[in-house]
């Protein structure tokens, strides 16, 4: 396993590149991903119209915006799972300003570098939120064939990234059980989201990767210790390769960002857990603050899939 470090120099956002403009499209090679499975029974899914349904008749209509809600009620474990509808717009406004691009620049040169030779290259983003990284994907690939699939089980993410972008299928869904069909994505991304290793072998082709993005240790370092009395040390990252998997090694992305205004200060607070985590004195704060330099630190870990595993996934 190889473990590099790609520091990043400067005061960030930049000026965004013209094809990577914020909420902007560029002239992307795109496919639609097609292979989805019914959340219910497993089987696969064909569209007639605006319903999708499987062969013993279960039927999910396309949502007017565009996207497809495959979270059964019974799988729910809350009347409105995932991010609310106020985390994804802060999530929105802060990823469209580009503080994150060189998160994003790294994601999309482990997908070209790592992925394959597949046309189209069917990736799936396993806890989307409202689809930055995906829409950044598709920009920076404009000479290859993309078929791209978010999934979140979040309806107020999907609905915020279908509005954003329709070309890639946008799905409400779990990670604990991907609404497509085994064996057909060359690639799972997973970033700053909760991983199913065992999903993640099912969905994909041998020879697929996923490439799973974590913070690191220094990650907000500065606006954690303003919002907690104290900053309790980070979980050591898992050591061990998924089982059904290969290591290709770990990336660290880490550079300074400086925030220059409270709107931006919020928006970074309410789209992290710390929104929830911090006490009202650390919140208050964090809204006194006018600038705020911090430090971003993201560990990048890839992971091939093994020719030999074999996977089932109950429904």
């Amino acid at each position: 396993m190889s473990d590099r470090c790609v520091v990043i120099l400067g005061i960030y956002p930049p000026l965004l590149k013209p094809h990577v403009r914020a909420g902007g499209r560029a002239p992307v090679n795109m496919d639609t991903f097609d292979a989805l499975a019914c959340p219910l029974d497993g089987e696969p899914l064909s569209q007639s119209g605006t319903c999708w349904r499987c062969p013993a008749g279960h039927s999910f209509d396309v949502a007017r915006q565009g996207y497809l809600h495959l979270l059964p009620v019974q799988k729910k474990r809350s009347l409105d799972p995932g991010d609310s509808k106020d985390m994804v717009a802060a999530r929105r406004r802060f990823l469209n300003a580009g503080f994150y691009q060189p998160v994003a620049e790294a994601v999309n040169k482990a997908v070209t570098t790592d992925a394959g030779d597949a046309k189209p290259l069917a990736c799936l983003d396993a806890g989307c939120g409202e689809g930055y990284y995906l829409r950044q994907l598709a920009a920076s690939n404009m000479d290859r064939s993309l078929a791209l699939v978010g999934v979140d089980i979040s309806k107020w993410a999907i609905l915020a990234a279908a509005k954003q972008d329709k070309r890639p299928r946008w799905l409400v869904g779990s990670n604990a059980n991907l609404p497509v069909l085994s064996g057909t994505l060359d690639c799972v991304l997973c970033l700053f989201g909760f991983p199913v290793y065992s999903e993640f072998a099912r969905a994909l082709k041998p020879g697929g990767m996923v490439i799973q993005a974590d913070a690191g240790p220094d990650h907000l370092r500065e606006l954690r210790e303003i919002i907690y009395p104290s900053i309790k040390p980070e979980k050591p990252p898992m050591a061990e390769v998924p089982d059904g998997f290969s290591d290709l090694g770990t990336e660290t992305v880490r550079y300074s960002l400086t925030l220059e205004n409270q709107a931006a200060i919020a928006d970074l607070l309410a789209m992290t857990p710390h929104f929830y985590r911090a006490p009202a004195e650390g919140r208050v704060r964090a809204e006194t603050l006018e600038t705020l330099t911090v430090t971003v630190e993201v560990k990048l870990r890839r992971w091939v899939r093994d020719s030999a595993v074999t996977t089932t996934t109950p429904r």
